[in-house]
């Protein structure tokens, strides 16, 4: 029930911003596109065979989404494992200093504009129940929540099957017996300006900033990389 008994009307609905899946899949998406049609046009520029470059274009693949995975998994891992360390710490003073615990809460609420007194009886009630009484300190002091810490197996997923997936469409050409670089540029610049148009749907961005931006700098580093491969080659290096 809301104020004077009415049920409160939800007129609006956010997107879920706390999710463990999406960073992580975008980025690996992004990553694994722009990262391995680098590589293959560097190598391409160097004047390689169809096979080398093919070679190099899997390979890139595989170690790429191996490598994102890895970090993935250690870096949500450790975040999170810093996070339940935190909240245990607030566990043992809520059952240590209970009195002080709730001062501290009634605090915080006095610090958001909340009347000292119902600032303290809000705190006196939530401090009742041990659970309800983590959750809002954890939430209050570390910007977490016990319970919903994002899962390092899902990030690590998420960013081996993304890097997979945007580091394949380059590749698809010469697997189709491509002999040069020119499909696979196509085929890559179309991905980094439609992965750039579905960004834009999580963000603030249009649809068409968001596709000529990825589209910008994945080509970018593809040129880049291409007159590098281009130059070591000719110079026999």
């Amino acid at each position: 029930m809301g104020i004077d008994g009415e049920s409160a009307e939800v007129h609006h609905r956010h997107r879920d911003v706390t999710g463990g899946w999406l960073r992580p899949a975008v980025f690996g998406a992004m990553d694994g596109l722009v990262s391995n049609f680098a590589l293959i046009a560097g190598v391409a520029g160097g004047q390689a065979s169809q096979k080398v470059v093919l070679l190099a274009g899997l390979a890139g693949l595989a170690a790429g989404a191996f490598s994102m995975a890895a970090g993935e998994y250690v870096s949500v891992a450790s975040q999170s494992e810093l996070a339940e360390a935190e909240i245990e710490v607030e566990r043992l003073e809520l059952a240590r200093h209970p009195k002080a615990e709730m001062r501290e809460l009634a605090q915080v609420f006095e610090a958001r504009g909340v009347d000292p007194e119902v600032a303290a009886e809000v705190a006196r009630q939530l401090s009742r129940d041990p659970e309800e009484a983590l959750e809002v300190h954890a939430r209050e002091e570390l910007g977490v929540a016990p319970g919903e810490l994002p899962s390092p197996v899902l990030a690590a997923g998420s960013s081996f099957l993304a890097f997979g997936a945007g580091a394949l469409l380059p590749v698809l050409p010469y697997l189709l017996g491509a002999s040069s670089l020119w499909p696979a540029a196509m085929i890559a610049a179309v991905g980094l300006f439609l992965a750039g148009a579905v960004v834009s749907r999580v963000t603030t961005r249009t649809w068409w900033f968001g596709g000529l931006r990825q589209l910008a700098l994945g080509s970018a580093a593809a040129v880049l990389t291409y007159g590098l491969g281009a130059l070591i080659g000719t110079n026999g290096l």
